[in-house]
């Protein structure tokens, strides 16, 4: 009789703590997404010596795995095997969210590869903005008329080997870089007249496409399984039926 006491509770507390544990899609902490080129794409950061300009083809871009507030992206081949380019990048708001993936391109005269600018997540409020060298950064200004953004430190822009690791002294340079915004005319401006920053802090939201509420983005990700819940809900109609069995026979 103890023991059939005993059931109810036991698995209710186990299965309250399944329940609050949400999963996680396998490649969200990394946002991996696959992207293919038709043409030729110019990438700012630190590539492999040669690899500046990506000639059309199929791409994985990641985020890496790196402790830093800000973001260090990382560009592979196909089939992950190569990294091209490790690219510092800062936070970029739209208003809205879309469920496929969105990168932009900064507009260059004709017969010059595009230059990348900027990369979205599906689903999210925030993309990446890619940040250039200086020297570069004003080049494309002057050819598109627009501000870019930069960094003044003094970050190789070539390697012979990939950089593999978060742990390299190169992502360190990455992370800790100041950033900036320079106009065509090589004056320096606001980072916030390139990137759009975010509204405060108690109306971010991520909204998906055609939701007719924004969702908070401390909630629990729509990638949170359904099944805890609904095991939850069947082990406890069971302990109930353990309960009154118990109380049944005691009664006779």
């Amino acid at each position: 009789m103890t023991f059939l006491k005993a059931v109810p509770t036991v698995f209710c507390a186990a299965l309250i703590g399944a329940a609050l544990t949400p999963s996680v899609k396998a490649d969200d902490w990394n946002r991996k997404t696959v992207v293919t080129f038709n043409e030729p794409v110019e990438t700012p950061g630190v590539h492999i010596k040669g690899w500046a300009v990506l000639p059309a083809g199929t791409y994985v871009f990641k985020i890496l795995d790196s402790k830093s507030d800000r973001h260090v992206v990382q560009i592979f081949n196909q089939d992950e095997t190569v990294v091209y380019a490790t690219i510092l990048a800062i936070p970029n708001y739209r208003l809205q969210a879309t469920d496929k993936t969105v990168i932009t391109f900064r507009e260059t005269p004709p017969g010059q590869p595009d230059v990348l600018r900027a990369w979205f997540y599906p689903g999210r409020n925030f993309g990446e903005e890619f940040v250039y060298p200086k020297a570069k950064a004003l080049e494309i200004a002057k050819a598109t008329n627009t501000p870019v953004l930069y960094t003044p430190a003094e970050i190789p822009t070539e390697v012979v080997e990939p950089i593999k690791s978060a742990d390299e002294p190169v992502v360190a340079q990455l992370e800790q870089a100041p950033v900036k915004a320079v106009k065509p005319t090589g004056d320096e401006v606001e980072v916030a007249e390139v990137v759009t920053p975010a509204p405060a802090q108690t109306e971010v939201a991520e909204q998906a496409p055609g939701a007719e509420q924004a969702v908070p983005e401390k909630t629990l990700p729509s990638t949170a399984s359904p099944f805890p819940l609904i095991g939850l809900f069947g082990l406890l109609a069971l302990g109930g039926a353990f309960a009154l069995r118990a109380v049944r026979s005691r009664v006779q």
